[in-house]
């Protein structure tokens, strides 16, 4: 009996101590679709749903409520710190592009 209560006591040291460890590496987070101010700029009116998809890539959601917006997510997070979060709105009109509203972050941490 004293045997198991030993060695049970040191099972929980050491599951507790390799939970204090220090020195966990944390790896930088990126999800979704980079896009920047210069990509943003080469959009215009003549463009169909198709060629925005070529130039920014598969939009992370659509509206299901309205099927002429789409949305370009991207979210950073540096070794386990604070989530910054990118948003892009993207408009059409009879499957063409009509405008966009952003919300960049100031600058790409990947690039």
């Amino acid at each position: 009996m004293q045997k198991l209560s030993r060695q049970l006591c040191l099972i929980l040291l050491s599951l507790t101590l390799a939970g204090c460890f220090p020195g966990v590496f944390k790896i930088n987070v990126q999800q979704g679709n980079i896009v920047d101010t210069e990509d943003l700029e080469l959009l215009n009116p003549t463009m169909t749903r198709n060629d925005v998809h070529e130039l920014l890539g598969t939009p992370l959601t659509r509206s299901t409520i309205n099927p002429n917006r789409e949305h370009y997510l991207y979210t950073f997070q540096r070794a386990g710190g604070d989530i910054e979060r990118q948003r892009i709105t993207i408009y059409y009109e009879d499957d063409r592009y009509l405008r966009h509203s952003a919300n960049l972050l100031p600058e790409t941490p990947a690039n």
